[in-house]
């Protein structure tokens, strides 16, 4: 360390913070905390906790990237946003987002070759089956409806269950979990108990995908784990706990507020309608704009470390906001603005380092399947609600919308 580094002032506002202007956007305090003092303390509301956020492109990235951060949720300092109960977060087995090398390695090797590009847009042709039987039944019913019901959430829903070889009986039940999951406002109680429901669900799923294996992601990591031996049962468990987190519930938000986001941009919709080529750079562009899991990149310093100047101590706990760092207009020109012709991959909203989501790649062509079917097959697709009258996700870790009425 160099002797100007220094410790940041203790104005430790609570967080999250609100979002006082359009709900698409971040926390307007973001803008101002990232010209003038970009390493700060919060006090967490779910806790009272203080720890560190960093607001800018470049720190977000050096957080993110650093082995001197750890991901365990079990080091004291880890800044939990949800109230995990002491107990059950003694005996929980760690999902592969929580653990650190070389753990974390092993376990991350045996999914990735699942999840790659090829693989997913191999699915392209089920997920374009799935997405027109549910735009079919919005069709036929008529607006309004509530498009999270009549699509957001049953497509990825479907989509995860037969990736992973489980029935869509199964689909309300993991909606319901990954929910509690991310809700700030869950009590210990409700918490403890839907976490020992999941695991007890997820405890039998593994042990019939290991003796009576399908065509599915699950079976095949189960199946060459055998070969391999590298890991346990519970490791296996934890594996289809992440899948969980990622597999639908991240989507089926993105397809609410990014329906959102393009109809309130009319300009931007009507060149994607006129040529759907452009889909895909515009579906990086919502990842960017939306950044849905803002504070979830959380990590705590395992050994000190500077930021700018700053001094985190070993054991601290730091969030490091990919919402405020991918709208940096250090990194991104004129950032609070949508813009699908941007060159928006160096986005942070997967995260960054060993860490980045692994289900990227499925949730691009998820999206690029529903945005491009939707709004082809109802080019009229209209807001029923003002947006300040519809009712966001505040209360959860991961932001989205509860309904989106729509008509045409």
């Amino acid at each position: 360390m160099t002797a100007e580094v220094t410790t940041a002032p203790i104005t430790a506002p609570a967080f999250p913070l609100s979002r006082s202007r359009c709900p698409l956007n971040p926390p307007q305090e973001y803008e101002r905390l990232r010209e003038e003092q970009s390493v700060s303390k919060v006090t967490l509301r779910v806790s009272g906790k203080q720890v560190w956020i960093v607001t800018r492109h470049d720190q977000v990235r050096q957080v993110l990237g650093s082995p001197d951060m750890s991901s365990n949720w079990k080091l004291p300092g880890y800044p939990l946003q949800v109230p995990l109960p002491p107990d059950v977060l003694e005996t929980l087995e760690l999902p592969l987002v929580a653990m650190d090398p070389p753990d974390h390695t092993v376990r991350r090797r045996a999914l990735i070759p699942e999840l790659t590009a090829k693989r997913m847009q191999a699915l392209r042709p089920r997920i374009q089956e799935v997405t027109n039987q549910h735009i079919d039944a919005m069709l036929a019913k008529g607006g309004p409806v509530d498009l999270i019901q009549e699509l957001a959430v049953p497509v990825p829903s479907l989509v995860f269950c037969e990736l992973i070889g489980v029935g869509g009986e199964n689909v309300d039940f993991f909606r319901r979990y990954a929910e509690q999951m991310v809700n700030r406002d869950i009590t210990p109680e409700e918490f403890g108990a839907a976490q020992y429901e999941m695991e007890m669900h997820l405890q039998g799923l593994v042990t019939a995908k290991t003796e009576n294996p399908g065509d599915d992601v699950l079976s095949r990591v189960i199946a060459k784990n055998n070969e391999t031996g590298e890991l346990q049962h519970n490791d296996l468990v934890a594996l289809a706990r992440m899948l969980l987190f990622g597999g639908f519930d991240t989507t089926a938000n993105i397809i609410g507020l990014g329906t959102v986001a393009l109809l309130e941009n009319p300009a931007q919709l009507a060149e994607v309608k006129a040529d759907p080529s452009l889909m895909p750079k515009a579906v990086e562009e919502l990842f960017r704009y939306l950044s849905i899991s803002d504070s979830a990149t959380a990590r705590v310093a395992t050994k000190d470390i500077e930021i700018d100047g700053v001094l985190i101590r070993a054991g601290e706990g730091i969030i490091a906001l990919n919402g405020s760092a991918n709208r940096d207009d250090r990194f991104f020109a004129d950032p609070d603005a949508l813009d699908i012709h941007r060159e928006a991959k160096g986005h942070l909203a997967f995260g960054h380092g060993n860490h980045q989501c692994p289900g990227a790649n499925l949730v691009r062509v998820e999206l690029d399947v529903v945005f491009t079917t939707l709004f082809s097959r109802i080019p009229t697709l209209r807001l029923a609600a003002p947006v300040e009258e519809l009712e966001f996700k505040h209360d959860q870790l991961i932001y989205g919308l509860y309904s989106l009425p729509v008509t045409w």
